[in-house]
C-alpha cells in the first residue's frame, strides 16, 4: 500500500513534457500564421507551376540561350522574394520582448521555406531542360534567398524582395557577357566552386542576420510611458 502511494500515477510524469510540446507546436502555428507561411507555400507552388510551364512549352524571348537562363532566374528570384517577405511580422517590439523562441522560429522558417522552394522548383524542372541543371538551381536559389534575407534584416521584411530584384537586374547584364567575379554566381558555370561558395556564404549570412537581429519591421515602436 505504501509503495502504491509513493509511486507516481502512470502517465503523470510526462504531462509537463506533453504540455511543453503542445505549447511549442501552438507557438509555431501562430508564428506561421503571423508570417503568412501558408500563403508563401501557395506562391512557391505557383512559381513551380510557372517554371514547369516555361520549360514544358519552351517559352522564349529574343536573346537565345541567355534568355532561357533569365527566365529561370526570374522565377528563382521570385521564390527568393517570397521567402524574404515571409519574415515580415506585424507585432514588432511586442513580439521581440515576449518571444524567447523567436530566433529559432526565424531560422527554422527561413531554412524550411528555402528547402521547400528548392523542392518545388526542382520538381518543376521535370517539365523540360533547366539551364544549368539542379546544381545551378540550388546555387542560384540559395544566393538569392540569402540576399532577400539580408534585405529583410536591413530594410524590413516587407522590402526583402529588393535584394533578389537588384541582383536579377545586375545578372541580366552579366548574362550577355563573361563575368569573372564569382559574386555574379548565376552567370557562372554550374560546377564553378567560387560561385557556389559565394552563394552559400550569402545564404548563411542572411539566415544569421534574420535569426539574430530579426527584421526592421518595428518602425511602430510603442510610445514611452
Amino acid at each position: 500500500m505504501t509503495a502504491a502511494v509513493q509511486d507516481p500515477a502512470a502517465g503523470a510524469a510526462p504531462a509537463p513534457v506533453a504540455r511543453g510540446r503542445r505549447s511549442v507546436l501552438r507557438l509555431a502555428r501562430l508564428y506561421s500564421a503571423s508570417r503568412r507561411i501558408p500563403v508563401a507555400l501557395a506562391l512557391l507552388a505557383a512559381l513551380g507551376l510557372l517554371l514547369w510551364s516555361a520549360l514544358n512549352w519552351r517559352w522564349s524571348i529574343a536573346g537565345g540561350p541567355a534568355a532561357q537562363d533569365f527566365i529561370s532566374l526570374t522565377v528563382e528570384a521570385g521564390a527568393a522574394s517570397v521567402i524574404a517577405v515571409s519574415t515580415h511580422g506585424p507585432f514588432g517590439e511586442v513580439e521581440r520582448a515576449t518571444g524567447r523562441w523567436l530566433p529559432y522560429l526565424r531560422a527554422g522558417a527561413a531554412v524550411a521555406l528555402t528547402a521547400i522552394a528548392f523542392g518545388a522548383l526542382a520538381a518543376a524542372a521535370t517539365g523540360g531542360s533547366l539551364p544549368g541543371g539542379s546544381l545551378a538551381l540550388l546555387r542560384n536559389l540559395a544566393g538569392l534567398a540569402g540576399l532577400g534575407l539580408l534585405g529583410a534584416a536591413a530594410l524590413g521584411g516587407a522590402f526583402g524582395w529588393t535584394g533578389p530584384l537588384a541582383y536579377l537586374l545586375v545578372t541580366e547584364v552579366a548574362l550577355s557577357g563573361h563575368p569573372t567575379t564569382p559574386w555574379i554566381w548565376a552567370a557562372r558555370p554550374p560546377h564553378d566552386l567560387g560561385g557556389a561558395l559565394c552563394a552559400a556564404g550569402v545564404l548563411v549570412a542572411g539566415v544569421v542576420a534574420v535569426t539574430v537581429f530579426g527584421t526592421r519591421d518595428s518602425g511602430r515602436r510603442p510610445a514611452p510611458e
